[in-house]
């Protein structure tokens, strides 16, 4: 069929009038900005879907690296019958691990800096076991949250904002208070801190503290209790199943809760803005496609005598519809390819050019305290690669039949007049 087409005449002139009038080899001015547009276009649309994969494959992850994949509390806060409870999670298909964990609010002071927050106690030797936060913690920093010992390991950057070094004191100050003559008082401990975690996460970098579990039932005065249990799971996708089928395994009365529910309003604002950048994109694809019906129409009017001279020999309305419609497909084709591998080349290649724009100008894009990371991530996903190109080069095909039309119905009498 291909062998067919180049040989037939259609082919031939469709091929030809793509080319530069003056010298052979070269594309003509018109049909070089018509693909150069296009090709802007599908690369431009093509990055910005590889930076929001991106960001939501990096959030993901991190996310996955520093949280629970799934939770079991207690209604009141507190889960009390905990040992029961983690034996049916540890016994059902995908679990890896339950952990018990208890979390209350507290304030961190040093010197003169106070900083609001979150304790988690743990108890080290289960929490190797989970996902989480101590997979990145030293065992000689776990092996120094003992209980009776009120140490404490704090995100990097809350260490900073109360300017702590490894060995300093801090003061913490329960949420909860007692009641003295003088009236009532916040809850006091001096704790030793141990060691820091980055997660690559602000929101735990910046208020996370963990601790021995004991060391915070003692300063809370919980007893045997825990907040509640936090699983790990083979596959994090199951979470929100999983979870709940352990809650009415126990019969209910829990709050179960996911990454995925925690976590939800990230992802679907991530949706939300691809889909619409991919809408406003692709209006610029659009418009960058139709500039093939202005090259065309100027193309069919300087062709008015070749025209003529086709229909004068014998070509039919569809020869010269198709001759037309190769030239227009040709010009979509090569701008949508040529877009889509630039695209490419772009966006796996983002994050270096990132860095050296903001080294050269001496400024950071990407602040982790709104972004959750400093680095521009990003992940080219074929699927997208194949939609945009798919739908460019429809534009430009669709884009091609008004001119090509056009040219069809020209009358050999019409195109010979003006000459």
């Amino acid at each position: 069929m291909s062998h067919w087409l180049r040989n037939r005449y259609e082919w031939l002139l469709g091929t030809r009038y793509l080319r530069s009038r003056q010298q052979e080899g070269f594309l003509s001015l018109i049909s070089l900005v018509s693909m150069a547009g296009l090709a802007v276009g599908v690369a431009v649309l093509i990055v910005v879907l590889s930076v929001m994969n991106g960001f939501e494959r990096e959030l993901r992850t991190r996310i996955l690296a520093v949280t629970s994949h799934a939770t079991l509390m207690g209604l009141n806060g507190q889960l009390n019958d905990w040992h029961e409870a983690q034996q049916a999670a540890q016994a059902l298909p995908g679990v890896l691990a339950a952990v018990p964990f208890v979390e209350q609010q507290a304030m961190l002071s040093h010197e003169s800096k106070i900083v609001a927050s979150q304790i988690r106690g743990i108890l080290p030797e289960e929490e190797q076991r989970a996902v989480g936060l101590v997979q990145q913690l030293s065992p000689d920093v776990l092996q120094q949250l003992q209980p009776g010992g009120f140490s404490v390991v704090l995100g990097d950057v809350l260490a900073q904002q109360l300017g702590l070094r490894v060995g300093d004191r801090v003061v913490m100050m329960a949420a909860e208070g007692s009641v003295t003559p003088a009236g009532l008082m916040p809850r006091m401990r001096r704790l030793t801190l141990v060691g820091t975690f980055h997660s690559g996460m602000y929101e735990y970098d910046s208020a996370l503290a963990l601790m021995h579990i004991d060391d915070v039932r003692l300063i809370y005065r919980l007893g045997d209790g825990v907040t509640g249990l936090r699983l790990a799971l083979a596959d994090p996708l199951r979470a929100p199943a999983v979870v709940r089928e352990l809650a009415l395994k126990r019969g209910g009365g829990f709050y179960v809760s996911d990454w995925t529910r925690v976590h939800a309003g990230f992802f679907q604002s991530i949706q939300m803005t691809k889909s619409l950048l991919f809408v406003v994109l692709s209006s610029l694809v659009a418009v960058a496609a139709f500039n093939i019906v202005a090259a065309l129409v100027l193309v069919v009017k300087d062709k008015r005598r070749d025209i003529a001279l086709l229909r004068t020999l014998g070509a039919g309305p569809r020869n010269v519809l198709l001759a037309f419609l190769i030239q227009g497909s040709l010009i979509g084709l090569i701008g949508t390819f040529s877009g889509a591998a630039l695209g490419w080349l772009i966006a796996s290649h983002l994050s270096t050019l990132v860095r050296v724009v903001e080294q050269l100008a001496h400024t950071q894009f990407m602040d982790a305290r709104i972004y959750f990371m400093s680095d521009l991530p990003t992940w080219v996903q074929w699927g997208d690669v194949l939609r945009v190109t798919g739908i460019a080069f429809l534009l430009c095909t669709l884009a091609t039949i008004y001119p090509a039309w056009r040219a069809a119905q020209m009358a050999p009498s019409e195109g010979l007049r003006h000459e």
